[in-house]
């Protein structure tokens, strides 16, 4: 029993010590590649006129915190946010239905194939027509490209459940819905929480583009107006920006996917 305790207080204590070195990797790697950035720039290797440089980006962003950024941040957060939950709530329905209707699956699934083959900015101007040239458009375009996405990987992982479960339980009288509660859901969390990291990232991409079409706030709408007035700075600032956002929303879902695997295995 000791002997027992011990190896898992050693395998735990040497994944602890992986994660540090991973993170001390990562974390160094970062500031290796920004060294490099700014050196190059300093010593004329690159123009920084048209790559900027860590320094400038900085002062930019200190700049534009103390004037309107945060409003442009606020936009694009929340009409990511927007778009990814719409898509979430009406692709979750659309995957539901179609398991719930092997007919319908089969009739959808070449249709889910095009569309998601089909390169959604090029509906931008429809979509301003449908929408409206405002935020509703932008919020429609981060659902175009990330719905189709989050419905193939559902309905996927839906069909991929255990068949002998399935059947175990409908011996016992279980109806379709009853299956879907108790067992094909439970066993897809893990696919349902994939979808979402995929999603928030394709949401953010889908209000970035429409933002470079319709807009007059969001960073795609700062990265258009720097772009335009030969402003790199401001542009690679925005971009970084982005990343850090994509990186935290990414982050939250998956401490919600730790939680809810926590929450599943003590039920």
């Amino acid at each position: 029993m000791n002997n027992t305790i011990y190896s898992r207080s050693r395998y735990l204590k040497m994944i602890r010590k992986q994660d540090i070195c991973v993170k001390a990797v990562q974390v160094t790697a970062v500031i290796f590649l920004l060294a490099i950035w700014e050196i190059a720039a300093v010593a004329g290797w690159v123009d920084p006129f048209i790559v900027s440089s860590p320094t400038r980006m900085v002062k930019t962003f200190f700049t534009m915190a103390a004037a309107d950024l945060w409003v442009h941040v606020a936009y694009t957060v929340g009409e990511t946010l927007a778009g990814f939950a719409l898509g979430v709530i009406i692709g979750f329905g659309i995957a539901v239905g179609l398991w719930y209707s092997h007919f319908a699956g089969r009739v959808a699934a070449p249709f889910l194939v095009v569309l998601n083959s089909l390169p959604k900015i090029a509906l931008g101007p429809v979509i301003i027509v449908w929408a409206g040239a405002g935020i509703s458009a932008i919020i429609t375009m981060a659902v175009a490209i990330s719905l189709i996405v989050t419905v193939m990987e559902l309905s996927h992982g839906f069909y991929a459940t255990d068949r002998n479960m399935i059947i175990t339980v409908q011996s016992f009288g279980a109806d379709k819905w009853q299956v879907f509660r108790k067992i094909v859901l439970p066993a897809n969390i893990p696919v349902f929480f994939q979808s979402l990291k995929v999603n928030i990232g394709l949401s953010l991409v889908g209000v970035i583009a429409g933002e470079f079409l319709v807009s007059k706030a969001g960073l795609g709408y700062l990265i258009v107006y720097a772009g335009q007035v030969f402003r790199m700075d401001l542009v690679m600032m925005s971009v970084v920006l982005l990343g850090f956002i994509a990186l935290a929303m990414y982050g939250a879902i998956s401490r919600a996917e730790k939680l809810a695997v926590k929450m599943i295995n003590h039920i």
